[in-house]
């Protein structure tokens, strides 16, 4: 297996969570590079179902060792109920679980900024979960965030805090939010800083550390490829790098030292929020919803869904380096009788190979279609290639294809079982 960065391919919201969870059983390290509580991963173990949104999914699986790694922002208070929740289904946390101790923090004035202005914006609104993640990310970048090892010092982090509070208090009344007490915020981040205290550590340190022993690691990306600061359709996106690049900046661990990279994709697509998603289908979402599928695991709002862009995956194969392909909720088109898939974009007339980095050119692009035959039967049951219907494995071979990427995983169902490795 070696070391292993798991990337999302779309708009985030892939399955990686249960990309992430069969694979840990084949490493050592599961880390989680980037993003903060705005993603959630949804695991299912027999008929429990764990949504994790800051600690590793290989937390599911025993004697694996967690990190969450440096370039995370972590909200404290939501770690601690997070950890609370999973010691409460009698997940083992203690022993194999490390915080990096430069991780910066998301605070309760990062949340109530992030909703006033996405307020503020009306119709040309992000669509932002309003967990304070890009104003902790700007802070970073401000060089006035605050960091873990800051929150474990009590003199430094009080007196940090006091001006951070005092400045943004400003802000917040400007935006018409009420202020923060000082003493409030103070007191309940010191006891999640107490909670969290076993868990800080050097986590660069303890990577490189795993890897001399050569343990196997596995780098857990959040969002997606278009999501990306620096490749996703800008200002539509999230505050970080949730490409292939940034798990290697978000952990320490240099390029030279990754051997493969796998991009999830769904056999469709879906996006959360706002921004284009140029083969948005109401058809295949109305059925989708109608399943029960396809709400997001952080806010519940139901996703926005289209049919699978190749266009859109080839790049999210360049930009990321993706050796490999998983492919999840097959199943969900079991029961559509004629499938699209868009292979070019035609944009003011002209047929287009490749995806615009300007995101209105996007928008206005209309997708060229090829049409596959359904296969109208269940998959959720294969658990080898040739069990799937044949018009499924034609499916799966085309938009591999299609992608520029070979097959290594597809997926019929969030069950650890219902997964068929090539």
């Amino acid at each position: 297996m070696a070391n292993i960065i798991l990337v999302g391919a779309q708009w985030g919201d892939e399955g990686k969570g249960k990309i992430i969870d069969v694979l840990t059983e084949q490493v050592d390290v599961v880390v989680r590079t980037q993003g903060g509580n705005n993603a959630g991963h949804t695991v299912f173990v027999g008929s429990q179902k764990y949504v994790l949104h800051l600690v590793p999914s290989g937390i599911l699986r025993p004697r694996k060792t967690c990190v969450i790694a440096n370039g995370v922002v972590i909200d404290p208070i939501s770690l601690v109920e997070e950890l609370d929740g999973l010691e409460r289904l009698r997940v083992k946390v203690r022993g194999h679980f490390h915080i990096s101790e430069t991780a910066h923090l998301v605070m309760p004035y990062h949340r109530l900024l992030d909703e006033q202005r996405e307020i503020a914006k009306g119709k040309h609104r992000i669509g932002t979960t309003k967990r304070g993640i890009g104003p902790a990310y700007g802070d970073k970048a401000a060089r006035v965030g605050i960091r873990m090892l800051d929150l474990l010092d009590p003199e430094r982090f009080q007196a940090i805090l006091a001006r951070r509070i005092k400045e943004n208090n400003g802000f917040l009344r400007a935006l018409g939010a009420p202020a923060l007490s000082l003493r409030k915020v103070l007191d309940a981040y010191r006891t999640a800083g107490e909670r969290l205290r076993p868990f800080v550590t050097n986590t660069v340190l303890l990577l490189h550390q795993a890897a001399r022993q050569g343990k196997n690691i596995l780098f857990e990306g959040a969002q997606g490829t278009f999501l990306d600061l620096d490749h996703g359709t800008y200002p539509f996106v999230t505050s970080s790098n949730t490409t292939a690049g940034g798990a290697c900046t978000g952990s320490g661990i240099p390029p030279n030292r990754i051997d493969r990279v796998v991009g999830v994709v769904k056999a469709y697509t879906t996006r959360v929020g706002e921004g284009p998603l140029p083969t948005e289908n109401t058809h295949i979402a109305d059925l989708l919803h109608r399943m029960g599928r396809e709400f997001g695991a952080t806010t519940g709002r139901p996703r926005r869904c289209g049919w699978f862009d190749t266009v859109a995956t080839r790049h999210a194969a360049m930009v990321n380096g993706i050796d490999d392909l998983a492919v999840t909720n097959l199943d969900g088109l079991d029961t559509v009788p004629v499938i699209q898939v868009a292979v070019a974009y035609r944009i003011h007339g002209r047929r287009c190979a490749s995806m615009p980095s300007d995101t209105q050119l996007l928008a206005q692009s209309e997708p060229v279609y090829e049409e596959f035959p359904g296969w109208m039967t269940p998959t959720h049951q294969a658990r080898r290639w040739r069990d799937l219907p044949p018009k499924a494995r034609a499916y799966l071979r085309a938009i591999a294809k299609l992608t520029g990427a070979p097959l290594s995983i597809v997926s019929v169902g969030p069950s650890r079982d219902q997964t068929i490795f090539l």
